[in-house]
């Protein structure tokens, strides 16, 4: 089957809309996701205790079921046992902030332990605190080994939206689908579909490759 270019022309601009919200769930999903990455991560740092248990048994419970399962969680299982609702888009966001959090957590908790011990002790020796030695001298180095997986974890999440239909989000992948269920038109809006997914993945691969070597010169 050839392109029918008068309903690649038509799908567009629909598909577009679908493009905005994928990357609006990504992107606010992956602002809490850090922060919440950032905190579990430095828990998991101290090896023992009460907070490292706590931040570990969360991690592996997210860890251990799929993302489209705590979406639909979020949605429909919160608002039946708790007065607290939310919104599609919402639980899209919680959702990805939860689930990519349990693996930036990983990210943070590898990088601050690949510096060198010896910095902390320097900055000990220099007076500063533990929190200040932490904050002005581990994280600073810490973060720019974060930004390569950072990277592939934001091209994740991104394609993990396409999941979030089964909650009724009408983000790319659904756009597409509500498209094709009107027109049929299977091969042109899926495979405009699928580039759509491979630009935004290569220019964000790029972006972060430039990135790279400008911390690296």
């Amino acid at each position: 089957m050839d392109f029918n270019l008068e309903h690649i022309g038509r799908a567009f601009p629909f598909l577009l809309e679908g493009i905005y919200l994928t990357l609006q769930i990504t992107i606010f999903g992956l602002i809490f996701g850090f922060i919440l990455g950032a905190v579990l991560g430095m828990a998991r740092t101290r090896q023992k205790g009460i907070i490292y248990g706590t931040a570990t048994f969360l991690i592996e419970i997210v860890r251990g079921t799929p993302i489209v399962v705590q979406a639909l969680w979020i949605y429909f299982a919160v608002p039946m046992v708790t007065p607290i609702g939310f919104d599609r888009i919402t639980a899209s966001i919680i959702a990805i902030a939860i689930n990519s959090g349990a693996y930036i957590s990983e990210i943070v908790r590898g990088a601050v332990e690949s510096i060198d011990k010896g910095q902390m002790e320097a900055g000990r020796s220099l007076g500063l605190t533990k929190r200040q030695t932490m904050l002005h001298i581990i994280w600073p180095q810490a973060l720019k080994r974060m930004i390569p997986p950072l990277g592939n974890q934001f091209i994740i999440s991104l394609k993990d939206t396409s999941l979030f239909g089964f909650i009724g989000v009408v983000e790319l992948t659904n756009a597409g689908k509500l498209y094709v269920s009107d027109t049929y038109r299977y091969f042109d809006i899926y495979t405009m579909v699928a580039v759509m997914y491979l630009v935004m993945t290569l220019s964000l691969s790029l972006i972060l490759r430039r990135i790279e070597r400008r911390i690296e010169s």
